[in-house]
């Protein structure tokens, strides 16, 4: 139950302002109200800002927050002391925390409220072995989900550990590469109560591991075993399981039609089943999502589909030959319930495609029509018109779109991801259509659209204000009065602005000094930003992950203020930086090599970097990427 006390606002606030917030109707505002109004915000910023009102409201979400994603591993105890009522633990961005780290935070007496922790995300957590797995499994009995993914140097002793939590139900081990057979039989027989496993990758996981699941955990619902070495037998077995919803089995290139037969004539629940087999695709009533990426179709295949799977929410094309107008239609003109449809390099279809798509499946969510040429104006006229729920747009290398196709795609107000990547036909006006209509839009990708400036810059982040993702790379008419406008997106969290001959650092200071959520920036071949811009970043984003300097005209001392301040850095691109020398690199590498996990640097200082630099490296962890020779085009 929570408390029914009244909320008092901050003491902090000066004895002039008291008397009128007294009688504030925030003073009257009980707990269980105040956390009503707290759980309608969804977007991250707005409670950042809601909780900086006052002390009380700050408690409020502290007491009651549910999800923490942890930034930084040594702040992670005192994170976990402060917020006693958490149910996911993101853990995904603290690739080194390890056996010791997991023992010395979540064995202490003072966390014991973590019993209550329902879930853990741990991807990419390299470090972490059997004996930490013990300690977070023994310290949290409830959990119900647990992500391992690309936790690559996982095995059978690991497996056996998380065959401890009775209770899980979600477990991913995507490219866990030291799993075998031996491991999920344990896991199987300690983990009854699994739901969902994804298998993608383990390539260890033969049928005998395949079948001791199938025959352990009855109550699996979703399953992925793509790119494992699996036969029919495997198939047969997956069969029985009567509760399976969606299997995934992409790359399986030991299972034929025989193995599909065993799926349609088994006892399961399937409702999605991601393979490329044509042929039996048509007998599975009741599937929601199709996936053929890169297979040979024809009309006929499409019409069987669209004749007999009358249920699909998703279809993948991406890449198919033999995709036409007529097979399109016939496979959509029936799919009311069509939410993301999947076009990409489809270079045959044209306008008549989209027309048929958007009256026949007004529910859409996602279209991607990337290189399809065709597509002009009179499409996204209908696309417009009909599909009111379109969130993400590809139309990436579609050479067909102009400024006045923009204008008809702007009418579709819900759109939050719009590509339009190497669109060399429009222009500052086309942007201003979408910049007056999609408000809601957070990603927008213009690579390479030449033909916008500062002007459309400025009247896209005036009117598109939680823009999270922005890629302006070889725009070239962009300049530092372009980036001081998108110094003002609060949210912008990923920019690339590879190769923006015009910008200096005068213009990265004001990014670095807005953007305060910026997580990714790309800078290379941006020959006007120096050392100042460097000193700005070091200053004012602390939660810079990923970065490329590439080309810059930075030295020693500016790389080392990024290297070495950055506390969230993990990835670094340090290709021909010709004002940095040897012992600036190598200073820099050391001061970053605790956290670093991915470098790219020239091949010629490898034989030139001292051994035990390269050694700690290795240690740590960090994966060098060595290029030959720098390619004066990319």
């Amino acid at each position: 139950m929570m408390k029914n006390r009244k909320l008092c606002m901050s003491s902090s606030s000066s004895s002039s302002s008291s008397s009128s917030s007294s009688s504030s109707i925030v003073t009257v505002l009980t707990e269980d109200l105040v956390l009503k109004i707290l759980n309608k915000l969804t977007e991250s910023s707005d409670r950042k800002t809601w909780r900086l009102v006052c002390k009380e409201f700050y408690r409020v979400e502290s007491v009651h927050k549910k999800i923490l994603r942890v930034y930084r591993q040594d702040s992670l105890s005192t994170l976990l002391r402060k917020y006693k009522d958490l149910e996911l633990l993101d853990l995904s961005v603290c690739p080194r925390i390890d056996d010791f780290t997991v023992t010395f935070v979540f064995g202490s007496e003072s966390n014991r409220w973590n019993r209550n922790l329902k879930r853990i995300n741990l991807s990419r957590a390299t470090a972490l072995r059997s004996a930490g797995l013990e300690m977070i499994v023994k310290s949290f009995p409830c959990l119900e989900e647990i992500d391992l993914s690309y936790c690559w140097k996982l095995g059978d002793r690991e497996a056996y550990a998380l065959s401890c939590a009775k209770n899980l139900r979600d477990l991913k081990l995507v490219k866990c590469l030291g799993v075998t057979d031996v491991g999920l039989a344990a896991i199987a027989v300690g983990c009854e109560r699994l739901e969902k496993l994804n298998l993608k990758w383990c390539l260890e996981i033969t049928d005998l591991g395949i079948e001791l699941l199938s025959k352990k955990c009855s109550n699996l619902k979703v399953l992925d075993i793509s790119y494992l070495k699996v036969t029919n037998k495997s198939l047969s077995s997956i069969s029985e399981l009567r509760k399976l919803e969606d299997l995934s089995m992409v790359a399986c290139s030991n299972v034929d039609d025989e193995g599909l037969h065993y799926l349609g004539n088994g006892n399961n629940s399937l409702q999605d089943l991601t393979t490329t087999f044509v042929s039996k695709l048509k007998d599975l009533k009741s599937l929601c999502s199709l996936k053929l990426d890169g297979a040979r179709v024809s009309t006929s295949n499409l019409l069987a589909i669209g004749q007999n799977c009358n249920n699909l929410v998703e279809i993948g094309l991406s890449k198919c030959t033999g995709v036409t107008d007529e097979g399109i239609i016939a496979l959509v003109s029936r799919q009311g319930n069509l939410k993301t449809l999947d076009l990409t390099c489809c270079n045959l279809i044209t306008d008549a495609t989209l027309a048929c798509v958007a009256k026949s499946c007004k529910k859409l969510v996602c279209l991607k029509l990337e290189s399809c040429d065709s597509i002009t104006k009179k499409g996204l006229d209908e696309l417009g018109l009909y599909c009111a729920h379109l969130e993400e747009v590809d139309l990436t290398d579609c050479s067909g779109v102009y400024d006045d196709g923009l204008k008809c795609l702007s009418r579709c107000s819900e759109l939050k991801c719009l590509k339009l990547g190497l669109c060399l036909n429009i222009s500052d006006k086309g942007l201003s259509y979408i910049a007056s209509k999609c408000s809601k839009l957070q990603e927008l990708d213009l690579y390479r659209c030449t033909g916008i400036t500062d002007a459309g810059l400025i009247a896209i982040c005036g009117g598109c204000r939680k823009l999270k993702k922005l890629n302006l790379c070889y725009c070239e008419q962009i300049s530092d009065k372009g980036l001081k406008f998108v110094s003002t997106l609060e949210d912008l969290s990923d920019l690339e602005m590879r190769r923006l001959k015009k910008i200096t650092s005068v213009g990265l200071v004001a990014i670095a000094a807005g953007c305060k959520s910026l997580v990714e920036l790309d800078l290379k071949r941006c020959y006007g930003i120096n050392d100042t811009g460097l000193w700005a970043l070091a200053h004012y984003s602390p939660n810079l992950r990923q970065i490329n300097l590439s080309y810059c005209s930075v030295s020693d001392m500016g790389l080392m203020a990024v290297m070495g301040n950055m506390k969230c850095l993990q990835d670094a691109k340090l290709v021909h930086l010709t004002q940095v020398s040897l012992k600036g690199l190598e200073l820099a590498l050391r001061a970053s090599c605790d956290r670093i996990k991915k470098l790219k640097l020239l091949s010629n200082r490898k034989s030139l970097l001292s051994s035990d630099v390269l050694q700690m490296l290795q240690a740590r962890g960090c994966k060098v990427r060595w290029v030959d020779k720098p390619l004066n085009f990319v």
